[in-house]
């Protein structure tokens, strides 16, 4: 996991920040008090928060699911980019989290726009899907705990309109994934995936090395998911 773009001197990566990034203040407070957090690294890094916005605008979403909302940075990003009218459905186990990215939210003064679901995500997305939920959102960022990453996506995929996108991060896993002495558990699961995504003709497919490493996947027309 990583703050910030895998594989960039310093002098660069601050040059990169330096030419591009637009960062709104409230999210720069939150991003500063989860460095602070013993999980900071966690967090996305804001080039690749600002690069997700962009996604959002050139698709014109309006209904995106946050899988894995942590502090509340990547669903106060979509809450600020959205239209009046968008919503964000937030997934997050966490109610100690929660409760932090609930606070940030009113302070941004976007908490209407976050729909927030305190359970574990599979179960939100299931639910979400039996209840009429299925191809009506328009971006899915998956960001929670690696040994479940297909499940997600496979749910992410039924939920997410034909020509929606759904974002993947951490795919390079700080490089361990291109490894082959590294063999724990959550580092296969996402070879695994990464191999599957690459075969899913689901799917239109680009992995951006971004933050550590964002796999963009654009469902297609006639998808059978």
């Amino acid at each position: 996991m990583t703050w910030q773009t895998l594989g960039l001197e310093p002098h660069l990566y601050n040059y990169l920040l330096s030419v591009s990034l637009r960062e709104p203040e409230i999210l720069m407070q939150l991003r500063q008090e989860t460095a602070r957090h013993p999980l900071g690294k966690m967090q996305i890094a804001p080039e690749q928060g600002q690069f997700i916005a962009l996604l959002l605008q050139l698709i014109g979403a309006k209904k995106t699911l946050d899988i894995g909302v942590f502090m509340g940075y990547s669903s106060l990003l979509m809450a600020l980019t959205l239209p009046i009218d968008g919503i964000v459905v937030s997934c997050e186990k966490s109610e100690e989290y929660a409760a932090i990215a609930r606070h940030w939210w009113q302070q941004a003064g976007v908490a209407n726009k976050i729909d927030l679901h305190v359970a574990p995500a599979k179960e939100t997305l299931h639910h979400l899907i039996e209840t009429g939920g299925t191809e009506t959102f328009d971006f899915a960022l998956i960001d929670a705990d690696k040994s479940n990453y297909e499940i997600y996506y496979e749910q992410a995929l039924q939920l997410i309109r034909p020509g929606g996108l759904i974002a993947i991060d951490n795919v390079l896993w700080s490089g361990r994934v291109a490894d082959p002495q590294i063999q724990d558990n959550r580092t296969k699961k996402l070879r695994t995936l990464n191999q599957k995504l690459h075969q899913d003709r689901r799917i239109t497919l680009s992995l951006v090395p971004i933050g550590d490493g964002l796999t963009l996947a654009r469902k297609v027309m006639n998808a059978n998911c």
